[in-house]
C-alpha cells in the first residue's frame, strides 16, 4: 500500500499540523501486546489518544483510515522490528507523503546502522529498548503537546 499516491491521503497529512482542540492522537504500532498496553496506558495517562496497531501492516491500515476521515494522527511510535512492514518502512512510507507527522521508532536493535538509516529516512527519534516512560513521553511533548 503506498500513502503517497493518494491525493486525499496527501492532503489529509497537511491537516496534522493544524491545531486541535481535541487530544492530540498517537498512532502506536508494537507487535508485543505486553509493551504496546504499557506505552499506550501511559501516552493515555498524558493527555494523548492512542490508536493501537498491532504490526506495521495494521498501522498502515489505520493511518490510511484516520486519514480519509479527516482525523490524521499528530505523532506516530513504532516498533523497528515487527511482522510484514517494519518500522523502517513505515517510516519511509509515511516520509514520501508527509515531511511533518512527528515519528519516533523504538527498538530492541538500536545499532549505529539502524539510527543512521532512520536520521535519514527521517525519523524524529530513535530509542533503544528498554527505554523509561518518560523518556518516550519527554520526546513526545516536545514534538506534540498534550
Amino acid at each position: 500500500m503506498s500513502l503517497a499516491g493518494n491525493a486525499k491521503v496527501r492532503s489529509a497529512f497537511q491537516l496534522s499540523a493544524e491545531p486541535s482542540p481535541e487530544k492530540p492522537r498517537v498512532l502506536l504500532a508494537e507487535d508485543q501486546g505486553e509493551m504496546r498496553s504499557m506505552v499506550s496506558s501511559r501516552l493515555k495517562r498524558e493527555g494523548y489518544e492512542v490508536m493501537e496497531a498491532l504490526d506495521g501492516d495494521d498501522l498502515l491500515r489505520q493511518l490510511q483510515a484516520a486519514l480519509l476521515s479527516g482525523r490524521p494522527p499528530q505523532a506516530i511510535v513504532s516498533d523497528v522490528r515487527m511482522p510484514g512492514v517494519s518500522g523502517l518502512e513505515v517510516l519511509a512510507r509515511v516520509r514520501r507523503a508527509d515531511k511533518a507527522t512527528p515519528v519516533v521508532l523504538i527498538t530492541a536493535f538500536g545499532d549505529a546502522d539502524l539510527h543512521s538509516t532512520a536520521e535519514r529516512l527521517g525519523a524524529d527519534c530513535v530509542l533503544d529498548k528498554p527505554f523509561d516512560l518518560d523518556q518516550l513521553v519527554h520526546v513526545l511533548w516536545s514534538l506534540v503537546e498534550p
